[in-house]
């Protein structure tokens, strides 16, 4: 979009043609802003369009890497055949479930020993044990003490995403600006006016990096208690595909336990977004 404006002090004056950059700026922006996407997508076709021709063209069996096609066809069989929406659903609600009781322990054992020296010191070496240990490796002993049920994968997912959130935390209590403590004891303001009023907005950009690790590790947590010993959920289709030498069926489940795992990390991100306003972020 351009203007003209003839310039009245100056009889005779050439014309000057004046540019709305406003415009050409925006459509600058925009290109900007769609080049990242529509690069990503690009990666995204020529990868499925190589995983699609590669394997025939070098002779791999569908046993061995399935085509695009196949794995499509076979997410239509297990649709149809498998049942396989009550195995999504079951694995998505289990991880939720665990990743929110797991959220909820690991800030609620992060806030008490931050507002506890003594007791942190007296149970830091349990707590370091704990996190230490492979917690997946406990699911065969939940099995035994649980059963085949819903309870030992629910217990993994709990105890892998507990340990993150409650070492942010208890992180972050540990350096809180001792100036703002000290001015608010001053005003006489009360341990619990300290802790909401200063403690636990000062926390919340780690309270809400630990739920972004937390979202991703309690797929892992859920997968790994199907596959043990689960009788239903992706895990559980994980397991069974490998005993069928089905790989088409243990590369979809795969990539629905992503799907799960990218939308609870984007939730995650957007609460944390919302949360977090107030914080400036970079621009490039």
């Amino acid at each position: 979009m351009t203007s003209s404006v003839r310039d009245m002090t100056a009889p005779g004056a050439p014309v000057q043609v004046v540019a709305s950059l406003p415009s050409v700026a925006m459509w600058r922006g925009w290109a900007r802003s769609s080049a990242l996407p529509a690069a990503s997508l690009l990666v995204a076709v020529l990868f499925l369009v190589a995983w699609q021709v590669l394997p025939t063209a070098f002779g791999v069996p569908k046993y061995i890497i399935p085509r695009v096609s196949d794995l499509v066809l076979e997410m239509m069989r297990m649709w149809s055949q498998e049942n396989l929406l009550m195995h999504f659903i079951s694995t998505a609600t289990m991880t939720v479930a665990g990743f929110i009781l797991g959220s909820l322990f690991g800030a609620v054992f992060g806030y008490a020993l931050g507002l506890s020296p003594l007791w942190e010191k007296v149970l830091s070496p349990y707590i370091l044990a704990l996190q230490i240990a492979p917690k997946v490796a406990f699911a065969p002993l939940f099995i035994l003490w649980f059963g085949y049920n819903a309870w030992p994968k629910l217990i993994v997912t709990v105890l892998v995403v507990f340990f993150p959130i409650m070492v942010n935390v208890l992180q972050s209590m540990r350096t809180v600006d001792r100036d703002l403590i000290n001015l608010a004891r001053a005003y006489s303001m009360t341990r619990s006016e300290i802790f909401w009023k200063i403690r636990f907005p000062s926390s919340m950009p780690n309270l809400m990096a630990g739920l972004r690790i937390g979202a991703t590790l309690a797929v892992i947590g859920v997968t790994v208690g199907e596959l043990v010993g689960g009788e239903v959920g992706l895990g559980y289709l994980i397991t069974y595909g490998e005993g069928q030498a089905n790989t088409a069926m243990v590369f979809d489940a795969i990539f629905l336990l992503t799907v799960i795992g990218i939308v609870m990390y984007a939730v995650v991100t957007r609460i944390e977004t919302r949360t977090l306003h107030y914080i400036p972020r970079a621009t490039h």
